[in-house]
C-alpha cells in the first residue's frame, strides 16, 4: 500500500483523528453554505462534547474589515444555539451541535468573526473562563501521533499542546468567484525543473545521488515546449523556482529571486513567453505554509526577540527546533499566516508573480498549513490581478476537509482519486466495479464547481511504475480511466515515456521517484503515442460536452 494518506495509515491513527477532531470546543471554519454568495445567509457550525460542558455561547462580527476582538469595533453579535445532538461511539460520548446565523451580505464583503463558549462553573474554581475553538489544536494532536508511527519521535514523547495566545479568528469572503474556465479544460504536465532537462548543449551535473542537484534548469524547459506542446499538454505546473539550497526548491530563501542554478529571472520570463505562444498555461508551485531557515526574515525573527519578524513565526522552547517547522523539519520554519504582517508580505510576493511574470496561477504547497483564513484573503487579492489566476492546493485529507475550502480555493489535488486509481489498476485490490462506484459518490460529493485535478502519481509517492511492476498494460488501463475523469488530469514528467524508479528505491526516500527524465532512444515510443491519442480523444470529448452545454443540452 502508499503512504499517501500518511496521518490515516493505520487504525489506530483514524481514531487519533477522530476523536481530535470532535475533541474540546471545534468549528475548523465549517459554515452553511460553504462558498456564499451575495444575499445569502450563512450557518456557522460549532461542536461540544461533555467534556468541557458548554453553557451558551456567542458570535461576533465585523464586515468592515476590523477586527471584532479588538474595541473600538463596530462588531455585531449573534447568539450560538444548541440544534442538537448525536452520539458517536469512537469518542464515546455525546457530540453537542451549536448553530450560529449570519445575515446576508453585499459582495465583495469580508466577515470576520471569532465565537467565545462559556463552560459551566467547575466544582473546584469559582470562577469561570471563556473556551475558543478551536482548542485543542486537532491537527497539532494528529501530528503528534503521526510522527510517532513514523519514528519521527521517540514513541514515549508527551504531547503538549501549544497555549492559545489569542482568541482565534475565522473569516470568510462573499463574492461570485468561480474556477476559471481554462482550469476545467486543462491536461497539466508537472516537471520537477532539477530532473527535466538541463538545456541544448548541455549535459546533467550527475546522476546518481538523488538528493544532489542534477542540473535541470528553466532554459532546458524552454528548449522542450515544443516536445509539450506535441504531447498535447496544455498547462504546466512548475517546481518552485526562486532562491533555495535545495533541488526541490521547497524552502524558500528568498521570493524576490528567481533561482539563478535554474536561469534567472531571464529564463522563467523565456519559459511563460513561449509556452503562452503555444497556447499552454503556466502554473508556479507557491509556498506560502514555510521559508527557508536561510531566509533573511527568519533570520532577523530568530536572532532577537525585538525583531519586527518575530510575529511572523512561532518560537516555544518546547518545540523541537525552538520554533515551529513544517513536520519538524528544523530547515523549514512554519510561517504565521495569522500575523496580518506576515499575510499581507506573502500575498504581494504571489501578486508579484502575476504581475512580473504574467504566470496564470498557482499550485499551492501544503496549502491546508497555510489555513482557510489565508486563502480566504489571497483568492481575490489574486482574482484582482488577474481575474483567470487559478489556485490548486495540495491537502492531503479526507473528502470531508477538503470541502472547508470550496470559495476559498478554485480546488485541490485529488488525492482520494490517486488512492482509488492506484488500488484498481496498480495494487489491483480494488475490483472495476469499487473503483466506478467510487468516482460516482465522489463527483456527487463535490459537484462541479470545485475542481479536483486527477493524478497517477506525483513526486511525493512511487511511481505509479513501480508498484505495477513496469507492466504497460496496467499503466495504459490506468491512463485512459484517468483521460475519462471529468475534473483535469495531471501527468507527472516522464510517466508518459515510461520512465523508471529503482526497484530497491521502493518506500524509501521522496528523491527516489525524482529521477531525470529520458529523452530520445530511451524514451518508450509506444507508451509515448498512446498518451498523444489518449489526450487527443479527451480533448475531443471536452469539446464536445462544452458544445452540448452551449447549445443548452442537460444531458
Amino acid at each position: 500500500m502508499d503512504n499517501t494518506f500518511g496521518k490515516y495509515i493505520s487504525d489506530e491513527l483514524k481514531l487519533t483523528n477522530h476523536r481530535a477532531n470532535l475533541s474540546g470546543v471545534q468549528h475548523q471554519h465549517r459554515i452553511t453554505p460553504r462558498d456564499p454568495a451575495p444575499g445569502e445567509s450563512v450557518k456557522v457550525h460549532m461542536i461540544t462534547t461533555s467534556e468541557p460542558a458548554v453553557r451558551k455561547a456567542k458570535l461576533r462580527y465585523t464586515i468592515d474589515g476590523s477586527d471584532p476582538r479588538q474595541w473600538p469595533n463596530t462588531a455585531e453579535e449573534a447568539d450560538v444555539f444548541p440544534v442538537g445532538y448525536e452520539w458517536d461511539t469512537q469518542l464515546w460520548d455525546y457530540v453537542n451541535l451549536w448553530e450560529a446565523e449570519i445575515p446576508p451580505q453585499l459582495e465583495g464583503t469580508m466577515v470576520t468573526y471569532y465565537i467565545s463558549a462559556e463552560p459551566y462553573i467547575s466544582s473546584d474554581k469559582g470562577n469561570r473562563q471563556f473556551l475558543y475553538p478551536d482548542t485543542p489544536d486537532a491537527e497539532e494532536r494528529i501530528q503528534h501521533a503521526t510522527m510517532i508511527h513514523f519514528k519521527n519521535i521517540p514513541p514515549d514523547t508527551p504531547f503538549t499542546p501549544s497555549p492559545q495566545s489569542d482568541v482565534p479568528l475565522f473569516c470568510y469572503h462573499v463574492d461570485r468567484l468561480k474556477a476559471p474556465d481554462w482550469l476545467k479544460d486543462a491536461i497539466i504536465y508537472h516537471i520537477f525543473l532539477d530532473r527535466f532537462y538541463p538545456g541544448d548543449g548541455r549535459d546533467w551535473r550527475q546522476t546518481d545521488d538523488l538528493g544532489g542537484f542534477c542540473g535541470g534548469t528553466l532554459w532546458g524547459l524552454r528548449d522542450k515546449l515544443d516536445y509539450l506542446a506535441e504531447l498535447g499538454v496544455n498547462c504546466l505546473w512548475i517546481s518552485p523556482c526562486w532562491k533555495s539550497p535545495s533541488n526541490h526548491g521547497y524552502d524558500v530563501a528568498d521570493y524576490e529571486v528567481i533561482e539563478p542554478r535554474l536561469g534567472g529571472e531571464e529564463a522563467l520570463h523565456a519559459v511563460v513567453e513561449g509556452a503562452h505562444e503555444r497556447g499552454m498555461r503556466i502554473l508556479l508551485d507557491l509556498v506560502c505554509n514555510h521559508l527557508s531557515d536561510e531566509h533573511p526574515i527568519f533570520i532577523d525573527a530568530a536572532s532577537s526577540e525585538d525583531s519586527p519578524y518575530r510575529d511572523w513565526f512561532i518560537f516555544d522552547e518546547r518545540y523541537r527546533h525552538g520554533y515551529r517547522c513544517f513536520f519538524n523539519v528544523k530547515n523549514m520554519p512554519k510561517v504565521n499566516l495569522e500575523t496580518p504582517a506576515a499575510r499581507e508580505w506573502m500575498i504581494s510576493m504571489a501578486i508579484k508573480q502575476l504581475r512580473v511574470f504574467d504566470v496564470d496561477g498557482f499550485r499551492l504547497d501544503v496549502a491546508d498549513g497555510a489555513g482557510a483564513n489565508f486563502w480566504t484573503h489571497c483568492r481575490p487579492r489574486l482574482r484582482a490581478v488577474k481575474p483567470d489566476c487559478a489556485l490548486i492546493g495540495e491537502i492531503v485529507d479526507t473528502p470531508e476537509y477538503l470541502r472547508v475550502y470550496e470559495g476559498r480555493l478554485d480546488g485541490c489535488l485529488d488525492f482520494s482519486t490517486n488512492e482509488a486509481l492506484r488500488n484498481t489498476f496498480a495494487w489491483e485490490s480494488w475490483s472495476l466495479e469499487r473503483f466506478d462506484e467510487f468516482i460516482s459518490s465522489h463527483r456527487r460529493y463535490f459537484g462541479e464547481d470545485f475542481i479536483l485535478p486527477s493524478f497517477i502519481d506525483n513526486h511525493d509517492m512511487d511511481r505509479f511504475s513501480l508498484i505495477a511492476g513496469n507492466d504497460r498494460d496496467k499503466i495504459k488501463r490506468a491512463v485512459e480511466a484517468q483521460m475519462l475523469l471529468p475534473n483535469p488530469p495531471i501527468i507527472l514528467y516522464g510517466t508518459e515515456v515510461g520512465l523508471r524508479q529503482p526497484v530497491s528505491t521502493r518506500g524509501s526516500t521522496l528523491d527516489q521517484c525524482r529521477v531525470p527524465m529520458v529523452w530520445g532512444d530511451e524514451q518508450n515510443r509506444d507508451l509515448l503515442a498512446f498518451y498523444k491519442r489518449q489526450i487527443n480523444d479527451r480533448k475531443k470529448w471536452k469539446a464536445k460536452v462544452n458544445d452540448s452545454r452551449l447549445n443548452g443540452c442537460t444531458c
